[in-house]
């Protein structure tokens, strides 16, 4: 069976990494006790690349800002469905987060996707 992934595309004020990290550790907590396979964040480190359209210029990062590349790894979609909505989003735990990200949400980018190839 494939898997079903969100992934997600942020910018980060490098200032507000740290704060994110932590944010991101109790998030991923929350989402592998309620059934997620993977919770994975990762902080640019190599994207001044040549090819195609790099990350920076794609998300349109600001001075002083930097990359996040996030995935959360599911069953299905309908187990997503589960986790994600009925479990996760119902969570004291995630409710009592900050209302204010350490991130522009309104430039975030996510999507939901099958997986057409595992190896």
């Amino acid at each position: 069976m494939a898997h079903y992934v969100d992934g997600f595309v942020l910018p980060v004020p490098k200032k507000n990494i740290n704060a994110y990290r932590r944010m991101a550790q109790k998030a991923g907590k929350v989402w592998r006790e309620h059934g997620a396979l993977e919770f994975r964040e990762c902080v640019g480190d190599d994207l001044n690349v040549k090819m195609g359209l790099p990350f920076p210029r794609g998300i349109k990062i600001k001075p002083g800002e930097s990359v996040v590349f996030s995935w959360i790894v599911y069953k299905s979609r309908d187990h997503r469905d589960r986790v994600k909505t009925r479990k996760v989003m119902k969570d004291r735990r995630i409710a009592q987060m900050p209302k204010t990200m350490p991130f522009d949400v309104k430039r975030m980018m996510y999507g939901g996707f099958k997986t057409i190839v595992e190896a």
